[in-house]
């Protein structure tokens, strides 16, 4: 196993940990989008112990825990290895990007669970070494449809249940492009085909940047049925969903006694697992019982609670890259703007690099030597309207309201 530490560079992972503000930060990505409840309680102990117990819940449905030194690394990659969470080398972990819809093989609604064709992508993944050559940050998405997808989310290869076939979508400029159908039992088989495809065009960039000529390459790759029915579009759902619970972290952020937490929650519920999400919400088999006691904990169980409407990175002093709390502003202007009427998206930035969130969003804040640059309806690059400090944020619904 190797300690050695990557400043910078693609997402952090376990064996290629990335440096912040507070320390290490180490990726730990689930096999199939879930922890066992063992496993989660390691990883919180295992946060606490050798981080500072902050863990992250991230976009792509993985975990992060945060505060790590060098010294205390070669102990936490043991130790995950003991988890089966340690792949052989960085090339192969960095790969395994994969997200799989929260409620496979729980949701009665869904058509079939799409947790076999998950786990055979990540296997071609893991022992395809030529796969190994795919950029740091191309995704796969494979979807169930039924109460919480994930098809409305962005992948370079998208699988998504319709009926008793799998829709299948390359990533645009301009979003998901579904391209037709095939029966499930070629659908990992028709994703890796893809991504070779991919790769005999590109050595970089993602599916978005191909060329007319490269993507039609890419598409051809894959024999398909022709489409009747899109997949149906989803999203985060929160609290009670009748096979399960969802519950979020305000702005993806748990403590390690708030997992600790969960995975009581769950093991008293009768859940095997925790399901992570791309809106750094967790799933688990549950009745409406268990989301007081959430409540409780810190978390948010209701869809109407202000803070989702605001996306946040750590900011300072957990990032060196930001000048501003960019967490504790986010709260502050969570609660202004529910005060004031307000129901746009938000997106609080320690620094330009927009971090939380790469989309646009009505509003958005990003750090500049302690205050922030306020930008309308774009990323965090988008032209700066004026520079504005936390004493100014009542103004800002003032000025412009959201109708």
């Amino acid at each position: 196993m190797n300690a050695v530490t990557e400043v910078k560079g693609w997402c952090p992972g376990i064996l290629r940990p990335m440096a912040s503000g507070d320390g290490l930060i180490v990726r730990v990505r689930p096999r199939c989008g879930a922890f066992d409840l063992e496993t989660a309680t390691a990883l919180a102990d295992l946060a606490e112990r050798l981080g500072n117990g902050h863990i992250d819940l991230t976009r792509r449905a993985n975990l992060q825990i945060r505060g790590l030194t060098d010294d205390r690394l070669t102990e936490l990659q043991a130790e995950l290895a003991k988890l089966g969470l340690l792949d052989r080398d960085a090339e192969t972990e960095a790969v395994r990007n994969v997200m799989v819809a929260p409620l496979a093989g729980l949701d009665p609604a869904q058509s079939l669970d799409v947790r076999p064709i998950a786990r055979a992508i990540d296997d071609a993944l893991t022992s395809d070494k030529r796969l190994h050559a795919l950029p740091g940050k191309f995704g796969l998405l494979v979807d169930g449809g039924g109460a919480v997808s994930i098809a409305s989310e962005r992948a370079d290869i998208c699988l998504a249940a319709v009926g008793d076939t799998l829709a299948f979508g390359l990533d645009t400029a301009k979003g998901t492009e579904w391209l037709g159908t095939l029966p499930p039992s070629g659908a990992a088989e028709a994703a890796i085909a893809a991504a070779h495809a991919f790769l005999a065009v590109a050595t970089r960039g993602r599916m978005r940047g191909l060329s007319e000529a490269a993507f039609a390459h890419v598409r051809a790759a894959v024999d398909l049925s022709p489409m009747a029915v899109l997949p149906s579009p989803g999203g985060r759902r929160l609290g009670p969903l009748g096979c399960a619970a969802g519950v979020a972290a305000p702005f993806g952020r748990l403590e390690a006694g708030q997992l600790r937490g969960l995975v009581k929650l769950a093991a008293d519920a009768g859940a095997a697992d925790l399901r992570l999400s791309p809106w750094r919400t967790v799933y688990f088999e549950a009745d409406a019982f268990v989301l007081e006691q959430a409540r409780d904990a810190g978390l948010i169980v209701e869809d109407n609670d202000p803070l989702l409407q605001v996306e946040a990175c750590p900011g300072a002093p957990d990032c060196k890259s930001s000048s501003v709390d960019a967490r504790g502003d986010a709260g502050r202007l969570a609660t202004v703007a529910a005060d004031r009427g307000w129901h746009g998206s938000i997106h609080v930035s320690g620094c330009a690099k927009g971090c939380a969130r790469s989309l646009p969003s009505a509003l958005v804040l990003a750090g500049k030597g302690g205050a922030y640059r306020l930008i309308r309806n774009a990323t965090t690059r988008g032209p700066v309207e004026r520079i504005i400090g936390i004493e100014e944020f009542e103004t800002l619904f003032d000025e412009r309201r959201d109708d």
